[in-house]
């Protein structure tokens, strides 16, 4: 798609639009099933060999497929370039080791998916990385932590897994000793726009509501052109290159995101507001409410609340158990973005590799449960948590 045919255009348009190929008359995105492409001499395979994202040589340099949705994740960004991954975490860990190199400091925030935080603080120490972590909510903190000369990298994630903490994006942004990464999962493309404040590269899991139908698992990091192409030569050489099914199932869905995630958050916003007024509920956190300690910001910098949101029950882990075994419409499962209805519980799902004290530290309890909400219609989804609530506490 050319760039004056979505010049102007709303980011749900351009997420529909972006993507095709000059000349490409298929509706739908291209799949292009194939690990490799011939070449017709040596001069040709040794310049795709030798060329940033050949998309006609072997799938792990480029495959159309993968190309055209990166082109369309780097549209939505504001990005210059993007890379896809085979999942979230290939691209959290090709940012990482991509960027920083023995003797080199991290500084990450603390309110941050576990997964990523048990990458920092066990898998970079082991290459001689050293990381920091701070309270992102926390202004100045991560500026603070820099260490002049050392500092390559400052990881946030925001809105954060699973309470749903802020980072103030133009504070983020203004930093410029290390080059700058949001983990911007939760708002999707279409939530917020991390590049537009200042920060360098914006990274999702686009597993969840990129692709939003369950179908796909890969990871995507966009940016400048002269950042991603020093990560696409790390990720050639890493090997965690996304399948061009993934990456195909993903821009499929990118095309649907706008419609899927206003009714996600419209629902998100009604189930957080009859959660706040239920007895048996002893905290939610969902950015749309004027209670989350940090709604104006989030009104500032963020386009929709999203479609997730976070509660806490009273009671020990066995009360978040009879909770999610009453449910009848949610799944339970480890994820979010899709079309169904999921409950998760942290402390024994997603963040089940920390301490204690590392859950309490960013506010995780035995009772905090994570609801990403699906397509299903409202009336359905608030009455079914409703059920369960009193389910768990009788």
């Amino acid at each position: 798609m050319a760039d004056e045919e979505t010049t102007g255009c709303e980011p749900e348009t351009s997420a529909i639009l972006a993507g095709r190929g000059e000349g490409e008359t298929s509706l739908a995105p291209v799949l292009y099933p194939t690990s490799a492409f011939e070449f017709a001499t040596i001069d040709e395979g040794r310049q795709m060999a030798t060329a940033v994202g050949a998309e006609r040589f072997y799938s792990r340099y480029g495959n159309p497929t993968i190309n055209a949705f990166e082109a369309a994740i780097a549209e939505l960004e504001g990005a210059e370039a993007a890379r896809a991954f085979a999942s979230g975490m290939g691209a959290v860990s090709a940012v990482a080791l991509g960027l920083c190199s023995s003797g080199d400091h991290i500084v990450a925030q603390r309110q941050i998916y576990a997964g990523t935080q048990l990458f920092l603080q066990s898998a970079c120490p082991r290459f001689g990385i050293d990381v920091t972590f701070v309270d992102g909510t926390e202004s100045g903190a991560f500026e603070a932590a820099i260490r002049p000369g050392k500092t390559m990298l400052i990881c946030a994630e925001t809105p954060a897994n699973p309470k749903l903490d802020l980072v103030d994006l133009d504070e983020l942004g203004a930093i410029t000793q290390a080059t700058t990464v949001v983990d911007s999962t939760f708002a999707t493309p279409l939530g917020q726009s991390p590049l537009a404040h200042g920060v360098d590269l914006v990274l999702h899991s686009a597993t969840k509501g990129i692709a939003g139908h369950n179908d796909a698992t890969i990871g995507v990091v966009a940016g400048s052109e002269e950042l991603l192409s020093w990560l696409w030569g790390f990720a050639v050489l890493q090997g965690a290159n996304a399948s061009p099914y993934d990456a195909f199932n993903a821009h499929r869905g990118l095309r649907t995101l706008g419609v899927r995630l206003a009714h996600q958050a419209a629902t998100a916003q009604r189930l957080a507001v009859f959660l706040e007024g239920h007895d048996s509920v002893d905290l939610v956190r969902y950015p749309g409410l004027e209670s989350h300690p940090q709604h104006g910001l989030a009104e500032r910098q963020m386009r929709s609340f999203g479609g997730l949101l976070t509660f806490d029950l009273g009671g020990d882990i066995e009360t978040g158990g009879r909770f999610t075994e009453a449910v009848r419409l949610a799944r339970q499962a480890p994820s979010l973005g899709g079309p169904e209805t999921l409950i998760s519980h942290p402390a024994s799902t997603t963040h089940v590799g920390l301490t204690p004290e590392e859950m309490a530290s960013t506010g995780i309890g035995p009772g905090t449960m994570r609801v990403s909400c699906g397509l299903e219609h409202p009336d359905d989804v608030v009455a079914d948590i409703g059920q369960a609530l009193l389910a768990a506490s009788g």
